[in-house]
């Protein structure tokens, strides 16, 4: 059975295997650990791994997330809500697209939460400048270009912690923008030649051009390439077997996969169906991965998007750039259910969008200081509140 097949198969039916293994770890063929085996070892002493999957073009909230029964969403979306008798209800009021049906075992489980009404007070109607607000970890009216993940990275050099990071999907380095690493070529991104062969690489094993130059101490940091995989899932398999963090006791790790066409100014049903079908399959996959790996303790996804959508439905059967969108956390310690206030249609602002309820930032200082034990103040330069959905 080839490997895709294997992880979609475990994926739809919500079987993983419990052999705790690490990233890209083999199988030994002799009675002499390989260097794999030696990773996974040390699997259970290991800090912990971030994987953020961004939904690229403005992800409409409101069919993902979908207020079934409230009667403004199918006024003001006559030809695309979502069905009542479609939807998977998660309560009386809230249900889930019925193409994310590959999350309802890590909802039932509790490790699934979804926080609703998050955003950027005074957001950007612009994919760019909304998206750098996003990377970058800031208000509205404050301009950066270091990524919030790069100021979290700065942290862990000062107490020499060892941290690797890797990027499917995109080239863009987005969260990571700034990172203390200087190159001749493109973007600084050290080689990772096959992550079958290096699970637990670093900088003696990479394998660097010779225009690669990594300048200064870089705290054992180790990153992989850039890279755009063929589709969405292929991005989910490299990042299931990217060799992110590794073996030594308070590493830490940090991938982003991209999924694009979030963009829906036009027939956005079938589009958004597609969408989020591969979006559940991937986080779906992700989860039997880690679990098999004994990983999916030590693992928090998030989702984000630059902006929600409209909530009035335009005459093209789509949505224009909107607010507040809901979105998804889940891991082993995610204390699962819903967050934040359900979508309020008769409280829209001034343009018609929905209104910001939770700072997207309380995103990431929940990353920063309950999952990881960071200083969030010195990272988001804001009081930034984590939300409550991490079990200890």
């Amino acid at each position: 059975m080839k490997r895709r097949e294997f992880l979609s198969m475990a994926a739809a039916t919500g079987a993983a295997l419990s052999m705790p293994r690490a990233f890209s770890a083999s199988v030994p063929t002799s009675g002499v650990p390989s260097q794999p085996d030696a990773c996974a070892t040390a699997a259970s002493r290991r800090g912990k791994l971030l994987i953020l999957i961004e939904l690229k073009g403005g992800n409409d909230g409101l069919n993902t997330v979908v207020p079934f029964a409230d009667p403004a969403y199918y006024a003001l979306r006559r030809r695309i809500a979502v069905a009542r008798d479609q939807v998977i209800a998660l309560d009386e009021r809230i249900a889930l697209h019925p193409s994310l049906r590959l999350l309802l075992p890590l909802w039932r489980s509790g490790q699934l939460a979804v926080v609703q009404g998050v955003g950027c007070a005074q957001a950007n109607p612009s994919h760019f400048r909304s998206m750098e607000i996003w990377d970058t970890g800031s208000r509205a009216n404050v301009y950066r270009r270091d990524g919030w993940l790069a100021r979290a990275f700065a942290q862990w050099r000062v107490s020499h912690a060892r941290a690797a990071a890797a990027i499917f999907g995109s080239v863009e380095a987005g969260p990571f923008a700034g990172l203390s690493f200087a190159h001749a070529s493109h973007d600084a991104w050290t080689h990772v030649p096959d992550p079958d062969d290096a699970p637990c690489f670093n900088r003696t094993n990479v394998n660097l051009a010779e225009d690669d130059r990594v300048t200064g101490d870089l705290f054992n940091a180790s990153f992989a390439p850039p890279s755009r995989p063929a589709t969405f899932l292929d991005s989910i398999e490299a990042a299931s077997r990217t060799a992110v963090v590794g073996a030594q006791q308070g590493s830490y790790g940090a991938i982003r996969v991209t999924l694009d066409g979030f963009d829906t100014h036009a027939n956005q049903s079938e589009r958004h169906a597609v969408l989020l079908e591969q979006l559940a399959q991937g986080c779906a996959t992700l989860h039997a991965e880690l679990v098999r790996r004994g990983r999916w303790n030590d693992t928090l996804i998030i989702t984000y998007s630059e902006f929600g959508r409209s909530a009035r439905e335009n005459p093209a059967r789509g949505t224009e750039h909107g607010g507040a969108a809901s979105h998804f956390m889940m891991g082993g310690r995610v204390r699962g259910g819903l967050y934040g206030q359900s979508p309020d249609l008769a409280r829209l602002d001034g343009t018609g969008q929905l209104p910001v309820e939770i700072d997207f930032r309380r995103l990431y200082a929940t990353v920063l200081g309950p999952f990881w034990g960071l200083e969030t103040r010195g990272i988001l330069h804001d009081d930034v509140k984590p939300l409550p959905l991490l079990r200890a």
